[in-house]
């Protein structure tokens, strides 16, 4: 027996796509991917029309689903995140229906729950067998977790892997099981693994992002959480890797050992692995190849589902075990509300992802920003999109100073015992503008661009257009 399917053609009209129907892609391979463009463009030639996106995320690789959606194959778009360059487009109002954003766990919770029922879900795979038992841990693709695309895989009407390394079966260390797959399709190249680092993997060399990085360590080493049994998570940014360095360092001189790291995993996270700071990673994606490689090779780091991870639906998650976890922003305003879908102008440059599910979930939930960027303020009277409400986040950490949510008295107590330079958010408003001046206000258009879905379901912001 074989699922195998010679080409994508073949395979789509065995899925019977029809117009109207949804597709689903996940986003392991990042900037990377060539499954999306690959897949879009053959539904393009085939004629279809009118088709729903749901993507994990879409990066600035996936350019020519801009010519998708004015040519009107692609209709609707559903995403965690989305990379300026697409989304530079969709906000000059370019779709005529709002781009839905979900969270990371929002996303599987959706598809679970049937709110969001997937049609056909192609699932790119660095290796599958020949019965689609498939893995993101093997092959010249190798991109580590694929924790995003489980609920696509067990909850689709039809499951195609995609795969650019066809093993005999069975592939014995397999993350998606024959079980929930239909078809396998094998192509020449899924993509190009050295795209999946994000951003900046480097430790900040700047002074202000290594002093935001300092206090932030404090602000952790103060909160009364730093002891063993600790969990932690943080991005992939130069400040936040010097974070994880920081810490690394910290917990190692005062002998505390976590429980476990968590989210996008850099190879940071799997130093801290290794020397011991850890427990165990769990992994729902990659961030580098350093990640990958740590997946691949130490039973400590454990792949997990977006749901597992995420979601606010399941009988448990894991980012209600987290204790601290370490975030960015473009905007955050003076009652915490943190904006990182969109640039101060109005542009989508981004989504939520886990920002607000770990923000809900954690003990400590800190934004660790430069005060200015680009001559404007990072603090504002309202953030142009709120992504996470202020309720969630505990702390902002800049170079001039940290600011303390005032829900959290205890903390405040804590930092300040400390000897902390805590200032408050008004406070920090004001030496910034300052620096840069009142910025004028961003002119945005009626046309509603982009639905900001919290992770409970509900609309908590709506994007609008950009007046070019």
């Amino acid at each position: 027996m074989s699922k195998v399917v010679n080409t994508l053609k073949e395979v789509i009209k065995l899925c019977g796509l029809k117009e109207g129907m949804r597709v689903s892609f996940h986003h392991h391979l990042r900037n990377g991917d060539h499954v999306i463009n690959m897949v879009l463009d053959e539904i393009a030639d085939m004629g279809y029309k009118d088709i729903t996106v749901n993507a994990s995320s879409v990066f600035d690789i996936h350019a020519p689903i801009v010519n998708h959606i004015r040519n009107n194959v692609v209709t609707a778009l559903e995403v965690n995140y989305m990379g300026a360059v697409v989304g530079r487009e969709i906000s000059k109002g370019i779709m005529n229906k709002p781009v839905d954003f979900r969270s990371h766990g929002g996303r599987p919770s959706d598809i679970e729950s049937g709110k969001t029922p997937i049609d056909i879900a192609f699932i790119a795979a660095p290796t599958s067998d020949n019965m689609g038992n498939c893995t993101g841990k093997y092959g010249a693709s190798a991109c580590g977790s694929l924790g995003y695309a489980f609920a696509d895989a067990m909850y689709a009407k039809k499951v195609v892997v995609i795969t650019d390394n066809l093993v005999d079966y069975p592939l014995y260390d397999f993350s998606i099981s024959e079980t929930y797959v239909d078809y396998v399709v094998s192509v020449d190249k899924i993509g190009d693994p050295t795209g999946i680092v994000s951003g900046t993997t480097k430790i900040t060399r700047d002074p202000v992002g290594l002093m935001m990085a300092s206090y932030a360590t404090k602000v952790i080493q103060h909160s009364g959480l730093l002891q063993n049994g600790f969990s932690f998570q943080t991005g992939a940014g130069g400040a936040s890797l010097a974070v994880a360095k920081y810490l690394k360092e910290l917990m190692l001189k005062e002998n505390i050992r976590g429980s476990f790291g968590m989210g996008g995993i850099t190879g940071y996270l799997v130093d801290m692995l290794e020397a011991g700071c850890f427990e165990t990673l769990m992994d729902v994606q990659c961030f580098d190849l350093k990640a990958v490689e740590s997946i691949r090779e130490n039973k400590r780091h454990r792949e997990v589902t977006a749901s597992h991870y995420a979601s606010p639906t399941v009988k448990s998650a894991i980012v209600n075990n987290l204790d601290v976890v370490i975030l960015g922003a473009t905007q955050i305003d003076t009652n915490f509300n943190v904006n990182v879908h969109t640039d101060s102008n109005g542009y989508i440059m981004g989504g939520s992802g886990g920002h607000s599910d770990t923000a809900a979930g954690a003990k400590l939930t800190m934004i660790v920003a430069p005060l200015t960027r680009a001559r404007l303020s990072l603090i504002t009277d309202r953030v142009l999109c709120i992504s996470t409400p202020g309720k969630t986040v505990d702390v902002l950490v800049t170079q001039r100073g940290i600011a303390v949510n005032p829900l959290r008295d205890d903390l405040i107590a804590r930092l300040k015992e400390a000897k902390l330079p805590i200032i408050d958010i008004n406070e920090l408003k004001n030496i910034a503008e300052k620096i840069t001046g009142i910025p004028n206000d961003v002119k945005l258009g009626d046309k509603v661009v982009g639905n900001v879905i919290y992770r409970d379901g509900t609309v908590i912001d709506k994007i609008r257009s950009v007046v070019v």
